[in-house]
């Protein structure tokens, strides 16, 4: 009977998640930034209330303020169960027009989501809280929730939690980190990033800008089971913010994908407080207008980091082995291309075969093939090439080649599929050319593949 139990206790140890002491497992920790440049005028913190009764003592509620007010805006799920902190967000944002933003205040462990009036009255209240606690008047915080959906918040914990949350806010890299522990669910490991950037209008000043997100399953556009706050000194209009953070967020987390899933919770939202001077950043005056040198430079910069930080829900996936970039290149039209990469982020049968390291380009062509929301005359057989592009820098692994079918070198192939990263690069041979030979339209896409213990934590979420 012992050496039963022994297999049983064996069979329950899951390679896929974190300790249950929440240690960073050895294979993520290169991802934990050990220091950060953050924005001025922003605090944080991280503080335990215990929203599911089995966490005991981990961070669990996070408070991101500024000591003044921001311009804010955010792109949210296009689930139609939208959550109750989606909803209440929304119509604060809506309500504001974007302005006198104070506050996010975000709970992991219950999703507040298909909870009817009450949830929103939770919402409400979690809002309404931070803004007694800051002196404010009106509402004038945000707020996100996730983890299981359909069930109540444990509201007084929360209530009676965010005081102490409110007392412990903090500009150090500890308390930015903590913050972004705070808001995990099955993630193991917090996602954070900082940086600096400058504008065109005053190059010699520096502006900073920092994020965390959440999220490891239910991923896909648009959006995805994730949470994330971006924060930013530099001062940019309401207008300008929500256009910036729409084009980012549809290069970054609507081109993520882990299981082909959309959540009822999803929301990424950007706060600016100005804190670190300079001038306004403003949006075109029309969709034809030339913009401003900073607000281009600014969409590079916002796009690069949301880049950034949603690749690491990917290598974050639930039960996920390997980190793939899908690259459409080539395409007469942008949608199009966007639509293949899309297709072939979410195929189980793409998947499955990098998890099991078996070269299948057959299954990558296949969902080449099916994809929706492709042009005619996109996709045409024999001007289609597919290969595998490794991470070294060695020549790409041509797999088929204007519609004819490569000798494919297994054992290259078995060699290159070993590593974590890959490179699919699907070539559909369209677009106009330039006189290098280069051209049309390109997108990308990342995501990761299918293993055995993705059905494990998803079969047993709920307990």
């Amino acid at each position: 009977m012992a050496a039963s139990f022994a297999r049983l206790i064996k069979t329950q140890v899951r390679s896929y998640s974190a300790p249950a002491d929440k240690a960073i497992p050895a294979s993520k920790q290169r991802y934990i930034p050990t220091t950060g440049t953050y924005p001025q005028g922003f605090l944080v913190s991280g503080t335990h209330v215990g929203v599911k009764a089995s966490n005991t003592r981990f961070p669990d509620l996070a408070l991101i303020a500024s000591e003044t007010p921001c311009s804010a805006a955010a792109v949210f799920t296009t689930n139609k169960f939208q959550a109750a902190p989606v909803q209440v967000s929304r119509e604060t944002l809506r309500s504001r027009m974007g302005e006198g933003i104070r506050a996010v205040v975000i709970n992991a462990g219950c999703a507040n989501a298909v909870t009817g009036k009450g949830g929103m009255e939770d919402a409400v209240s979690m809002g309404r809280k931070v803004d007694e606690c800051s002196g404010v008047e009106g509402d004038s915080s945000l707020v996100m929730s996730t983890g299981v959906i359909g069930q109540r918040l444990p509201i007084s914990k929360i209530l009676d939690g965010i005081p102490t949350a409110h007392a412990n806010l903090a500009s150090t890299h500890e308390a930015w980190l903590t913050t972004a522990r705070a808001i995990c669910t099955t993630d193991t490991f917090p996602k954070l990033i900082s940086r600096t950037f400058t504008l065109p209008s005053a190059p010699e000043r520096t502006y900073r800008l920092a994020g965390m997100t959440k999220g490891a399953g239910m991923i896909h556009p648009n959006m995805a089971t994730l949470l994330g706050v971006l924060c930013t000194d530099a001062a940019v209009s309401p207008a300008a913010l929500q256009s910036l953070l729409k084009h980012a967020v549809s290069r970054s987390f609507n081109s993520i994908s882990i299981d082909g899933d959309t959540s009822t919770n999803d929301t990424v939202a950007v706060l600016a407080n100005g804190a670190a001077g300079g001038e306004t950043v403003q949006a075109p005056a029309s969709s034809s207008a030339q913009p401003s040198a900073d607000y281009s430079a600014l969409q590079k910069v916002l796009t690069s980091f949301a880049q950034d930080l949603s690749q690491l829900v990917v290598r974050d996936g639930e039960g996920a082995t390997k980190f793939v970039t899908v690259r459409v290149r080539n395409s007469s039209d942008y949608d199009s291309a966007r639509a293949i990469a899309s297709t072939i982020a979410r195929s189980p049968l793409v998947k499955t075969a990098l998890y099991g390291r078996d070269a299948n380009w057959g299954r990558i062509l296949c969902a080449v093939g099916y994809s929706q929301g492709v042009r005619d005359g996109v996709v045409v057989p024999e001007r289609t090439s597919v290969s595998f592009r490794p991470v070294d820098g060695s020549p790409p692994l041509r797999l088929l080649v204007g519609g004819e079918p490569e000798m494919v070198d297994e054992e290259r192939a078995s060699a290159i599929l070993q590593n974590e990263d890959l490179e699919i690069e699907i070539d559909l041979g369209g677009g106009e050319k330039g006189a290098d030979g280069c051209g049309g339209e390109d997108a990308v896409y990342w995501f990761c593949d299918f293993s055995h213990e993705y059905v494990t934590i998803n079969g047993d979420y709920r307990t």
